[in-house]
């Protein structure tokens, strides 16, 4: 089995290191391959939104699996534009990477793959109509996984405590899904073996963003940094934007017709874990 990564972001990489061992080849795209020196065993190809190359078409073309894990930008889907011909053409597995940020706010209720989405934003419009475009090319064989915030080694509360760049904004009733690196992993191996469909890929106990960084602190041993309240702290705009949905997401679906058993269904069993391994010392 053939495994073509387009974008070896963070959550692909893992993907790629956790499961290697199940494909026979794996290639993927990257910005700059001269710059990766930290992919060993993937065969690198550049790409940056613009036209590929053929040699990139072709193992594009000959893969069984395509993960997709490049996200739209403001013209459309890159990805979609360059690949979409050959990959409409060639029967093949498809898993495309989206975020479950496409359901909007909702007042912290519960939410599923059913609720309807909502594009409250520019980039949730572009999103959904990734996904949807991602579905007409392959109908029945696509699956997409909307992905909680993502976090595993060298990204999660720990560092970001250590680095001195953790915040504590205070926004009541704001609460958000999380999922560990290992977890999205699984969902996507799961997934390949499945016919298609949408999936949320997100823990057991959406919480507050303040009561993770107040988690990681004890483990620690540290004071946690001072609450700031979120009508007055100094936010980017897109950092502020994230705050705007409120949403508790459900991942039964993944649960019962992926079969996927989380390694950690909260954050603090994977921040015990992410501590026990030496990330934050």
């Amino acid at each position: 089995m053939r495994l073509f990564i387009l974008g070896l972001g963070y959550s692909a990489q893992h993907f790629a290191r956790k499961f290697g061992g199940a494909f026979s080849h794996i290639a993927g795209t990257v910005r700059d391959p001269k710059k990766r020196d930290d992919l060993a065993g993937i065969e690198l190809h550049g790409f940056s939104g613009g036209s590929p190359t053929d040699e990139t078409v072709k193992r594009v073309s000959e893969a069984d699996v395509v993960l997709v894990s490049i996200p739209p930008g403001s013209t459309g889907d890159p990805a979609l534009a360059a690949f979409g011909d050959v990959l409409g053409r060639h029967r093949r597995k498809i898993i495309y990477l989206s975020t479950i940020g496409v359901y909007g706010d909702h007042g912290g209720a519960w939410v599923d793959e059913s609720t309807p989405t909502q594009a409250a934003f520019e980039r949730t419009r572009l999103r959904l109509a990734a996904e949807q475009a991602w579905m007409d090319i392959a109908p029945g064989n696509v699956a997409i996984l909307r992905l909680a915030g993502i976090y595993g080694p060298g990204r999660n509360a720990l560092v970001t405590l250590r680095t001195g760049t953790a915040r504590r904004i205070i926004k009541p009733g704001q609460v958000f899904n999380r999922i560990h690196a290992d977890d999205i992993a699984s969902a996507i191996m799961a997934a390949i073996g499945h016919q298609g469909g949408i999936f949320n890929v997100c823990d057991d106990e959406p919480a507050p963003p303040q009561d993770v960084i107040a988690y990681a602190a004890r483990l620690m041993g540290v004071a946690p940094p001072r609450e700031e309240a979120f009508e007055t702290a100094e936010m980017s705009a897109m950092a502020r934007s994230f705050y705007a949905s409120s949403a508790r997401v459900s991942n039964a679906k993944l649960k019962r017709e992926l079969g996927v058993a989380l390694a950690y269904p909260s954050y603090r069993q994977a921040l015990d874990a992410l501590w026990r391994a030496g990330e934050g010392r």
